[in-house]
């Protein structure tokens, strides 16, 4: 998944503003209890961070 990809998905789910809040903000256990942007920072595959966004939020089957 491109990066670009992921941040329109998150954008989708969560709104352009709030989408950087949750990123910045939300400690993901899915991601070894980082946020998203620590996550992508020390070189997670934006699926594999999608993925963890995904298992955490109730996210709409057409965003999987």
């Amino acid at each position: 998944m491109r990066l670009t990809v992921f941040w329109q998905r998150m954008n989708e789910q969560f709104g352009e503003g709030y989408a950087e809040s949750v990123a910045r903000d939300y400690v993901l256990a899915e991601l070894g209890g980082r946020t998203v942007e620590q996550a992508l920072a020390d070189g997670e595959p934006a699926k594999r961070v999608w993925q963890a966004v995904v298992a955490t939020f109730d996210v709409p089957q057409r965003l999987h």
